[in-house]
This record gives C-alpha cells, sequence and structure tokens, in this order.
C-alpha cells in the first residue's frame, strides 16, 4: 500500500463528500467535475480494465468499470464515486494481505547483483546481467556476490555459500570449484566461466519455488474473478431483457450497475483479510501446530550458531595451551580463511599477543608453512602433514581438527567447528517426547551432518541438500499425509518454510526467511517449541480443563497467538491487550515483536 493509492482513496472520499454535501446538483458544472474526479481517482482501475479488455479477461476491475460507466451515464455521480471508492477500499486491501510475501520475493530479487564484471576483447567491462550469456567469463571481486552459476577458471579464494547450501564455513574454491549466484566471495578474485543466468540459476529456483508458495496462498481469488464473469454476462443479458419489457434506460443501466458492482469480486479481498484476522483469532497455527507429527530442522544458525568456533584445544603432553595457540595464531595470521579467523579471534580473547610471521605458504585444501625467526612452523590437516613428509602420532580425523607443529615439535591440535546451540539437545528431547519425528535438514556435508545430528538424537538426517531439495523432502511428507512443521532460518529454507504446514522461523534468521514463514521465534532457543506445540494439543481438545504443559499458561488462546508473517495486515487494535498478550507469551517462553502480535478480543 503505497501514499498515492491513500492520497488517490481520499481524493475519491473528499469528491464524494462534496457530491452528496451538494444533494446531488444537477448543474453541468457539478456533473462535469464528478466525471473528472472519478476519471483521475479511478484511473488505475480504468487502466487494468483496459489490459484485460485486450486479453480479454473478466475481473473485478472490468466489472467495476461497467459499473462506473453505466452510473456516469445516468448522471449517478455519487453513485459512481462510491463505486469508485469501493474498488480502490478493495485494492488496498488486497495488497495488504500480498505485501509481506512480495517483500520477501523482493529481498530475495535483491540479493542477485545486477551487474557483473564481464570479459569483453580481452578487457574487462561492466554489463548488465541481461547483456551476458552462458558461455562468457565474469569476474568477481573479493566482497562481491557472485552473480551467476558457473565454474572457476582461475583464481583462489573462501566463498560464503550458506545462502544456497547453509554451511556455516565458507568453501575454498579453486579452478574446476561449482559457484553459485547470490553467494558472497570473501577474499580472493575468481574468474568464473558462466554456466547458467538469472532465474535458471540455483537462487533463480529458490525465487521461484517462494513465489509458487505466495501466489497459492489465496486461489479463492481466481475463483472469484471467474464467478463474476459469469454473473456480468448474466446481468448484461438481464438488462437487454429488462430494457426490451420496460423501455426505460435508466432501469436497464441500474441492472448493469448492479451486476458491476458485484460483491463476489470486489468483496472477496476484504472475504480474505477478515480471514485471515479470524485465523489468527482463533490460533489458527497453534492449532495446526495440535495435528503435526514431523518436525524438520536446518542444522546452521537453528540449531548450531552459523559460525565457526575454536571448540577444543588439544595440546599434547608438557606443552600449554596458550603455546599450542600462539603457534597456530602466528602461522595464520595471514591467512583468510575461515579457520584462521576463528583461531585469531579465541587468541584475542585470551589476550595472546600474535607476531607476524617472516615467512608464508599457504596450500589450498591443505594447510600453511610459516616461519618466524629462523623457527618453522606448520598448520594443517593430516593430509597436510603427510605431503610436508611429517610424521604424527595423532589419529587421522575429519572433524575440523587442524594440526600444528613448531621447530619439528608437535604441539596438539586445535579443532574448530561450528558450535552446537547449547539448549539445542535438551529442545530435540523435548519435541520427540511429545511424539514428534525430528529429521535434520541440511545443505552441509554428510560427516558435519552426521556428526551433529547423532550428538543430537535426531531421528533422520539429510545432508548436502540445494533448496530446492528441502522444498521436494518437505512436499514428499506432505504427499505421505504427514503434517510438516519446518523450522528455519536462512534463505536456503524460505521454500520449504512457505510450503509446510506450519513454518517457523528462528528470530535471528534473515528476512526472507521470517516472511516467508508463518510463526516466527524472536531469539534463537528451540526450547520454545515444544511450548506452543503442546499447548495447542491441550486447547485443541480440552479448553476448559487447561493445558497439561507446566510452561504453558492456562487460557493462552484466549489472550494471545502468534501471528503468521505472511499476513502482516492484524485486526487487532487495542493496544493495552497487545502488550499484556506480549507478556503472557513471554512468560511462556515465546517471544515476538510488537508489530507481528494480534490480540482478539
Amino acid at each position: 500500500m503505497s501514499r498515492r493509492d491513500l492520497n488517490r482513496l481520499l481524493f475519491i472520499a473528499v469528491a464524494a463528500g462534496a457530491i452528496w454535501f451538494l444533494h446531488g446538483a444537477q448543474a453541468p458544472y457539478v456533473t462535469g467535475i464528478g466525471i473528472i474526479c472519478t476519471l483521475a481517482g479511478g484511473f488505475p482501475i480504468f487502466h487494468e480494465a483496459y489490459e484485460n479488455i485486450t486479453q480479454r479477461r473478466m475481473t473485478m476491475e472490468l466489472s467495476m468499470t461497467i459499473a462506473i460507466v453505466a452510473a456516469l451515464a445516468i448522471r449517478e455521480i455519487f453513485t459512481a464515486l462510491i463505486i469508485t471508492g469501493f474498488v480502490l477500499v478493495a485494492e488496498i486491501l488486497e495488497s495488504l494481505t500480498v505485501a509481506r510475501g512480495r517483500r520477501a520475493i523482493q529481498r530475495l530479487v535483491d540479493l542477485l547483483p545486477r551487474t557483473a564484471v564481464v570479459r569483453r576483447h580481452g578487457e574487462w567491462k561492466e554489463m548488465g546481467i541481461d547483456e551476458i550469456s552462458a558461455g562468457s567469463e565474469v569476474l568477481v571481486r573479493p566482497g562481491s556476490r557472485v552473480p551467476v552459476d558457473g565454474k572457476v577458471l582461475r583464481g583462489h579464494s573462501f566463498v560464503d555459500q550458506a545462502s544456497i547450501t547453509g554451511e556455516s564455513m565458507p568453501v575454498e574454491k579453486g579452478p574446476g570449484a561449482s559457484i553459485y549466484a547470490g553467494t558472497i566471495n570473501q577474499s580472493g578474485v575468481l574468474e568464473i566461466h558462466v554456466e547458467r543466468l538469472g532465474r535458471d540459476t540455483t537462487f533463480g529456483k529458490i525465487i521461484e519455488a517462494v513465489e509458487r508458495a505466495e501466489k497459492s496462498r489465496a486461489p479463492i481469488q481466481g475463483i472469484a474473478d471467474r464467478l463474476s464473469e459469469y454473473l456480468v454476462y448474466f446481468a448484461l443479458a438481464a438488462a437487454a431483457i429488462t430494457f426490451l419489457m420496460t423501455r426505460n434506460m435508466r432501469s436497464t443501466i441500474s441492472v448493469v450497475i448492479m451486476a458491476g458492482a458485484c460483491g463476489i469480486a470486489a468483496g472477496t479481498p476484504l472475504a480474505i483479510l477478515g480471514a485471515i484476522g479470524r485465523a489468527a483469532q482463533d490460533g489458527l497455527y497453534l492449532e495446526k501446530l495440535a495435528e503435526v507429527d514431523t518436525i524438520l530442522l536446518d542444522k546452521t544458525g537453528t540449531l548450531t550458531y552459523g559460525t565457526p568456533q575454536v571448540i577444543e584445544i588439544q595440546p599434547a603432553n608438557g606443552v600449554s595451551p596458550s603455546s599450542l595457540l600462539e603457534a597456530a595464531a602466528i602461522a595464520e595470521s595471514q591467512s583468510e580463511h575461515p579457520v584462521a579467523r576463528a583461531i585469531l579471534t579465541k587468541a584475542t580473547e585470551l589476550g595472546i599477543h600474535v607476531q607476524q610471521p617472516d615467512r608464508f605458504d599457504y596450500t589450498p585444501g591443505r594447510g600453511i608453512v610459516a616461519g618466524i625467526r629462523g623457527e618453522e612452523i606448520v598448520v594443517g590437516n593430516w593430509i597436510h602433514f603427510l605431503d610436508e613428509g611429517i610424521k604424527t602420532t595423532m589419529p587421522a580425523t575429519s572433524d575440523g581438527a587442524v594440526l600444528v607443529m613448531r621447530g619439528g615439535h608437535l604441539l596438539g591440535s586445535i579443532r574448530v567447528a561450528d558450535l552446537v546451540r547449547p539448549e539445542a539437545k535438551a529442545a530435540i528431547q523435548n519435541l520427540k517426547s511429545i511424539g514428534l519425528k525430528t529429521i535434520l535438514l541440511t545443505g552441509d556435508s554428510r560427516i558435519v551432518a552426521n556428526t551433529v545430528g547423532k550428538h543430537l538424537g535426531v531421528d533422520e538426517i539429510s545432508a548436502e541438500l540445494l533448496p530446492e531439495q528441502k522444498l521436494r523432502r518437505v512436499e514428499e511428507l506432505l504427499a505421505q499425509g504427514k503434517k510438516v512443521v519446518m523450522v528455519g532460518d536462512g534463505v536456503n529454507d524460505a521454500p520449504a518454510l512457505a510450503q509446510a504446514t506450519v513454518g517457523v522461523a528462528m528470530g535471528s534468521g534473515t528476512d526472507v526467511a521470517r516472511e516467508s514463514s508463518h510463526i516466527v521465534l524472536i531469539g534463537s532457543d528451540l526450547r520454545v517449541m515444544p511450548v506452543p506445540i503442546t499447548g495447542s494439543s491441550n486447547e485443541h481438545g480440552c479448553d476448559d480443563q487447561g493445558p497439561r504443559h507446566p510452561d504453558h499458561t492456562h487460557g493462552i488462546r484466549q489472550h494471545a497467538v502468534m501471528a503468521p508473517l505472511r499476513e502482516r495486515f492484524l485486526a487487532c487494535f487495542r493496544e493495552t491487550e497487545i502488550d499484556n498478550a506480549r507478556e503472557k507469551l513471554l512468560h511462556a517462553g515465546v517471544a515476538i515483536r510488537r508489530d507481528q502480535f494480534l490480540c482478539p478480543h
């Protein structure tokens, strides 16, 4: 809803008021002014009606235009203005029901660069994406978003591809590596061979999936357009019969007006909006939580913090943890690897002064050999030590541990990983205790997914999933008759959140995830999830007895519900009740923003 829409509606209201004040005066100048006001205020209606005529479609705008023109033909200026105002109100209400979804889609579109640096005749030139074709070569500088899907031709970098795969650790990219549009190049310069652009990219598929979910939210509008078409045709035939029987043009046009201004077409947006308000008042999504039997959980940012951290320092015998960390920090001080950042952050936290090495050699995918004052420091994975011909008694691992050697002596290992939230395990057990099947969905590697999943005790693990594969998994479960809750926080979770029976977004997640979901949890504590699920089950079957969950306040549905973010327009305006309801949910363990809250009377 724009300021222009409100100004247009206000203009029509003032004009209608003026005509009413003049008691429908038939003076030519009053009629002329009324017609001008109607045409000016209703221009968007007439413009869309014209487009519908060219497309041979009968819609609300076209049927209403017939009514407005008919009213003007018999000089019923006030009636024409009222019909115009009615259509404008209906369109504003309709826009309110879909504005959230449109903003979610627009935010996704904004994440894709509109220009790219392309090689043309041996030189790099910045061009619009629509001017680029598959097979071109593009240059992506550090800090820039990748504009296309393709393969790396030259260069080396670390790419944050959490928006596609959900991986918490930036992925190392070199020649031959696949790369996705919408991801962020963090360090080096990359030259990329273009394979897919725009809507054909993996990121484009995310946008299309969210769009499909948005379009399927109110199919009744299409039904209303078809019914209004039949009604208008019927009424035009009735008007012809009226004219043949009465020879009264005014009566004939009155029939046309009644048909054109039909409640089926114009009333549907209002009905949808009213249904949204009623659904929220009745706790629709809390009620749906009472029916769920399966919960799908994203990993990165939902069950974990989403950023790599040092989670274990394991020094060798006779070596202090600070000596181990200092040696690793010296070697990593000139590296842009995410593991290096985690190690340097930990060293800073512990007050360790990090010196700069005299020599620095980095082997992609392996590790670092650095030198300081004639002493060599080697930091890397187990394979790197084998490549360097260094023997070690420490076992080979694939859990993110890096080995550290200084002056020919093994100092120990440091494990860097995306730390699991401390409350996550208890949350999973709580969800399982109320009969839900728990499934971990992640784009991260199978090794990482299995480690996290087994630690948390989830029932099923699905790893290395792209966003459309997450969506397909939700659709498969729904096709099996399952009632599915999807919990996520990232752009890559948006399609699955929108498609699930109930989509729950973490409050710390992306705007797109929150706007594609039905419920938002402010904060990132998953332990509040069993509260609305258990509470809704209790209320579904025994409102009078009160809920059995000890943390769920009695009668919470009578006081507040979590409003669906996709339908932003809410139906409660009593400020004190909103505040009281928020406070009550806070005591129950669920927090929600004030502007996303509904409090029924």
